[in-house]
């Protein structure tokens, strides 16, 4: 065994084969008018 990693994978690796996807994010940040919305209820 040696002290380095086997890459030979990666260097044969195709990214053509990969899919695109579209990142839909769940839990959005609030934006500066619904924080203000929100301290004004408290």
């Amino acid at each position: 065994m040696s002290d380095k990693p086997d890459v030979t994978e990666v260097t044969t690796f195709d990214k053509t084969k990969l899919k695109k996807t579209e990142t839909q994010e769940k839990n959005p940040l609030p934006t500066k008018e619904e924080k203000q919305a929100k301290k004004g209820k408290q």
